[in-house]
């Protein structure tokens, strides 16, 4: 298992275009080394405050600009995000990802959110949150109230970009991804597939992550969700063994992150899920809804990890009196994450 971070295009399509079984046993040989492949960590997404977002991004049912059927929510009390924090405590996540449909925060909205951070990791569960673009005293802000990760995507390469996106340039995110690293805070930063961007635009977005010094500790993988009133409704579905490509070179490239299947599982079969399992994921978002798209939601998820004969992951919890919920449940204790071993390599 090599650490890199002077991969090329080329190298990177070359990965992706490897014989199929040789590249999945190749990155199921790499995962073994960081991971356990019978556990999956788990984690749930709430948008904390929802809609009426000014940007444009092509995906997105959250943007003011396009007619589809969300509805804008103010921010959230810190006492209702506390008790969905609960919540999934009880379903076994042990990440608890808040989402704010903003381009920019203010300081009194970093604030806020900080808040619920600082509440919600005093129930032992790590926190991560996606507020759009900080700046450094911002995100050192949320450093000093206990975040675990901030989640800023990168959504694709950098040629593809600007057909998706243009009311913010590529580099305004790598700024952002630099404040929050410079901040101390561990980086949740992945991409989207099946935008209707070439194979060459899934690898040049894995280099901009696997190029990244050091690694991203969570690397969300997502399958573009349609949603009616969007510009990208209507793309050419992706071939699904290129998403289990694109994650087995993920893996690959970034063999000590925490690849996570995120977006657009519940347009998948239960046996393309467990493929990209194979090829090297290692998270899921349990639960019904990802910020405003659906999600197969606690039962559907249990009976196929049972069928998978896998298990959730929890790394600092106890289940005991502080925390009922996690007693009798199918847990098991992870005792190095990936960020330690990454970070001592």
């Amino acid at each position: 298992m090599e650490l890199r971070h002077d991969w090329t295009v080329a190298e990177a399509e070359a990965l992706i275009a490897r014989p199929f079984h040789d590249l999945l046993a190749d990155a199921q040989a790499v995962h073994r080394q960081t991971f356990d492949p019978q556990v999956v960590e788990a984690a749930i997404l709430l948008s904390i405050k929802t809609g009426a977002c000014p940007e444009d991004c092509a995906y997105c049912p959250q943007a003011a600009r396009y007619d589809t059927s969300v509805e804008p929510e103010r921010l959230m009390a810190t006492a209702d995000i506390v008790a969905a924090a609960r919540n999934a405590l009880a379903s076994g996540a042990t990440r608890f990802c808040m989402g704010a449909a903003w381009r920019e925060p203010t300081d009194r909205q970093v604030g806020l959110v900080a808040e619920a951070v600082d509440a919600v990791r005093a129930l032992g569960m790590e926190t991560c949150v996606t507020l759009g673009m900080l700046t450094p005293d911002q995100s050192h802000r949320l450093a000093d109230a206990g975040l675990d990760f901030y989640n800023h995507n990168l959504d694709t390469s950098p040629e593809f970009y600007g057909k998706v996106i243009t009311t913010r340039v590529y580099e305004d995110r790598l700024d952002t991804l630099a404040n929050v690293r410079d901040a101390g805070v561990k980086l949740c930063c992945g991409g989207i597939v099946g935008m209707g961007e070439s194979r060459t635009d899934r690898a040049g977005l894995l280099v901009q992550l696997a190029n990244l010094r050091p690694h991203p500790e969570s690397v969300p993988i997502n399958l573009l969700v349609q949603v009616p009133g969007t510009p990208l409704y209507g793309t050419p579905e992706l071939d699904p063994l290129e998403l289990v490509r694109t994650i087995a070179a993920a893996r690959l490239m970034m063999p000590a992150s925490v690849v996570r299947l995120s977006a657009g599982r519940s347009q998948m079969s239960d046996e393309l899920q467990a493929l990209c399992l194979h090829a090297g994921a290692s998270s899921v978002f349990l639960g019904d809804r990802l910020l405003t798209t659906p999600n197969p939601g606690d039962d559907h998820d249990q009976d196929l990890l049972a069928r998978l004969d896998t298990e959730l992951a929890v790394t600092d919890l106890v289940a005991d009196e502080d925390h009922p919920a996690l007693t009798g449940a199918t847990l098991v204790t992870v005792s190095t994450s990936a960020a330690q071993i990454r970070s001592t390599s």
